[in-house]
């Protein structure tokens, strides 16, 4: 069913990925704030990587809600989420220790943070959808 926790937990990460990802800003330098829109025109491959998995991760949450009667599938494309986050994290960081100008005036914003909280949800959606599958199961066996 659509009601469900885990599409709660799904829809939230989608709004956080697609949503408040481009209005809080990534870092800060010389030049001024970074954005989400700004790392399209990035010089760099890995600037360009950025936007594109911010929004594929808002795409699968969005996708993901809607598998509900496929509770397996379900769980997979949650896995599959996470780990585009997960290398969506590894990106930000790397790229954070690489910028030029950082022995300048260089701060991280709040927009470094997202993939993490968006894993936490993942995590606790995967969490639920494991559960109903355990008590599915269970009933099944009464059966």
């Amino acid at each position: 069913m659509i009601q469900r926790i885990q599409s709660i937990y799904f829809l939230l990460a989608g709004i956080i990925s697609g949503g408040v990802s481009l209005l809080v800003s990534l870092w800060t330098n010389s030049k001024g704030s970074v954005f989400i829109t700004d790392l399209f025109f990035g010089s760099s491959i890995t600037e360009k990587l950025i936007p594109i998995l911010f929004f594929c991760s808002a795409l699968l949450s969005v996708v993901t809600i809607f598998l509900f009667k496929n509770r397996k599938l379900q769980f997979v494309m949650g896995r599959i989420n996470i780990l585009i986050n997960l290398l969506l994290l590894g990106v930000l960081i790397y790229l954070s220790q690489t910028l030029s100008g950082e022995a300048l005036v260089s701060e991280k914003g709040i927009g470094m943070f997202i993939p993490s909280i968006i894993i936490l949800l993942l995590f606790l959606a995967n969490k639920a959808i494991k559960k109903d599958e355990d008590l599915v199961k269970s009933v099944d066996r009464l059966r």
